[in-house]
């Protein structure tokens, strides 16, 4: 099997692939461990990443980003003229990583990828990862797992380190873009999310820029105007001579944690600015002091002390300056262990993350973890025991899983914080050890296997005459759901058809809807179904559940979904391109997603296009367009007692069973 890690980091990217039985290898790309996570938007609007978009910077800053993941909560990055979506341009650089693998693979392609993420990531920022995996190209066999988690896999690699189940480690990551500390806990099943924290103001950008500040009080005096327009530039020449600059301090910055001292070059008028480590280590004293203790009390949270960790491991390039582990040394009485790279770290963890781990949650230990009451409460299996199990199984098969809202417990399963109450699961079912200390936060770090929690679901209660009863109950809100979904999709419908539109499609047989057959496709929207026009229980108009509503504004057909209960396809022929499209445009306002979405490519029988699933606290919708004709569909998914759809779940739905197949 062909396994792909990819660490996609705020500075740079590593990626590690398994192939043929050999064990886990670095990818070089472009002769390098490590690829800049940079892009670069050209005059043609292509974008270019890595060492390339670093060249191409020189020319014209103004149309890079060398950090877009910390940009990721902007939804768009304006690069030049060209405004880019956050989610694009991480898609690039994926894409030279994927490109890369394919060429050493022979042009095949990883059977599965994983991709790390930090611990407090919620599904908002997640989806952007996975939308940007998807649209580079990795296809739909995904997998997440918190950046804390790979990296505690690859400690317990390491000869002469392990973790025996019932123990502890902290992970100290310092990376670019922010500071994450977590305590990972070992199970017979792999590792689990204790306890986490963070501070998003502290990461190696923030140390260079603290480093550029302190040349800047020496030089500045000599000519104010022009050390502003280093700082503020105004023009190509003050940009370029901004980012070489920033380059310099930033070499700087790395060759003190070799060196005592350096020299960083600079601009005329100014003299050249010779630094020390003691320096530097002032400046940052008091930032790198604010990382420790929260280290110390992130520990503290778990009912452990530093000593009876396993560990501490450092991870992240910025680890790498010396006063972190110095100050961790003083402050906590335990010495961290570092490697020579840990940039790839998290990377060759994730291949260590074993397939049970794959599918584990953050395990809640009562508060107790570390030592003997770890493993005490953990028990002989290295699950918790009875008394601290929550209740709940996984997703069944055939259909959506549930997630429940931040800071809504799933039914009979606790809030955080809480000790569950209720039976364990049922044995020999999927483990569900529920939640995190009230200390984590409220993001859900657990591995993700295509953008959902493994193992989540709505939790399964003991079969009694109530349920039996109320199972009439929930079909019929059933029905009900999917019929108002249906007619808030045909309202729209009825908007995008008769507000009329001179824009022409570019495929000239498909100009206008045309005849139809017995079942209501026409010949354009029977491609567009492929299999599912013969074996997808079709009908004529807007119809589900039982509720038939007919056509509104054009052919429409309505079939179902057999591998997911209630949700519903429609596919739609519009009289014009713009219209079509207007269709995916209107997504988040009917779903009230806030920006919780989905997007890639699509191409099969013969066509091309692009899907947007995006996913509200009621209802899940996916609509999938054609590049050259006005023909599109749309997947309802009504969120009913459970929690809402991810829209990676629905987006999985798509690729596996709705992207057109040939019906020859």
């Amino acid at each position: 099997m062909r396994i792909l890690s990819v660490d996609l980091g705020t500075s740079n990217t590593a990626a590690v692939l398994s192939a043929h039985g050999r064990p886990p290898r670095v990818i070089e790309v472009d002769g390098s461990a490590t690829l800049p996570s940079s892009v670069f938007a050209d005059e043609d609007g292509n974008l270019m990443v890595g060492r390339d978009a670093e060249r191409r910077a020189r020319l014209d800053p103004a149309r890079f980003e060398p950090n877009p993941k910390r940009r990721v909560d902007e939804g768009n990055l304006l690069l030049g003229d060209r405004v880019v979506p956050v989610a694009e341009a991480l898609s690039a650089v994926l894409r030279r990583v994927s490109e890369e693998t394919s060429r050493q693979l022979g042009g095949a392609v990883p059977d599965e990828v994983r991709l790390s993420h930090p611990a407090q990531w919620g599904p908002v920022r997640r989806n952007v990862l996975l939308s940007a995996a998807r649209q580079a190209g990795f296809g739909s066999n995904l997998v997440l797992v918190p950046e804390p988690v790979a990296a505690a896999a690859h400690y317990a690699a390491l000869s002469g380190y392990s973790l025996a189940p019932g123990q502890s480690l902290a992970v100290y990551d310092l990376g670019a873009g922010t500071f994450d500390v977590a305590v990972v806990g070992a199970t017979q099943q792999g590792f689990a999310v204790l306890a986490e924290g963070g501070l998003p103001d502290l990461g190696g950008l923030d140390v260079d820029q603290a480093l550029l500040e302190h040349v800047g009080r020496q030089v500045s005096f000599r000519d104010p105007q022009r050390w502003q327009r280093l700082l503020r530039p105004e023009s190509t020449a003050d940009r370029r001579a901004q980012r070489a600059l920033r380059e310099d301090v930033k070499e700087a910055k790395e060759s003190l944690s070799r060196h005592p001292q350096t020299e960083v070059p600079m601009p005329e008028p100014f003299d050249d600015v010779l630094v020390t480590r003691a320096e530097l280590e002032a400046l940052v004293r008091p930032s790198l002091l604010r990382s420790v203790e929260l280290l110390a009390s992130t520990v503290r949270s778990t009912g452990t002390t530093p000593d009876q960790l396993a560990g501490i491991y450092l991870v992240g390039g910025s680890s790498r300056i010396p006063l972190v582990a110095s100050l961790i040394g003083e402050q906590l009485g335990v010495v961290p262990t570092s490697l020579d790279q840990p940039e790839t770290a998290v990377a060759l963890g994730a291949h260590h993350v074993s397939e049970e781990g794959l599918r584990m949650r953050t395990h809640d230990l009562g508060g107790v973890v570390g030592g003997a009451a770890a493993a005490s409460q953990l028990g002989q299996t290295g699950q918790p025991s009875q008394a601290s199990q929550p209740t709940g199984v996984g997703p069944s098969s055939g259909g959506l899983p549930s997630q429940a809202q931040p800071g809504q417990a799933q039914p009979g399963q606790a809030q955080p914080g809480q000790r569950p109450a209720g039976p364990p699961p049922a044995a020999g079912g999927p483990q569900n050890p529920g939640y995190r200390p009230a200390a984590a936060g409220p993001n859900n770090p657990a591995p993700v296997r295509g953008g959902y929690p493994a193992g989540s679901g709505t939790a399964q209660l003991p079969k009694s005459a109530k349920n039996a009863k109320n199972s009439s109950k929930n079909r019929a809100l059933l029905i009900g759901g999917i019929a108002a979904a249906v007619l808030l999709l045909g309202g729209l419908a009825a908007f995008i058809f008769l507000r009329g539109d001179d824009s022409q499609p570019s495929a000239e047989e498909c100009q206008q809807p045309g005849e139809t057959d017995d079942v209501g496709f026409t010949n354009c929207m029977r491609q567009l179904a492929g299999s599912i026009a013969d074996q997808g229980d079709c009908s004529s108009g807007l119809n589900a559940g039982g509720y038939e509503m007919g056509s509104i504004g054009g052919p429409m057909v309505s079939c179902k979904i057999p591998e997911v209960e209630g949700a519903s396809l429609i596919y739609y022929h519009a009289p014009s391109q713009a219209q079509a499209d207007t269709s995916m445009n209107v997504m988040d306002q009917i779903t009230g997603a806030q920006g919780n979405a989905v997007e890639a490519n699509w191409q099969g029988n013969g066509l091309a296009g692009r899907y947007r699933s995006t996913a509200g606290p009621s209802i899940a919708v996916l609509t999938f367009t054609v590049n050259d004709r006005p023909v599109y569909g749309t997947i309802i998914k009504p969120n009913l007692g459970g929690g809402s759809t991810d829209p990676n779940d629905l987006a999985d739905v798509f690729e596996k069973n709705v992207v057109p197949e040939s019906t020859e």
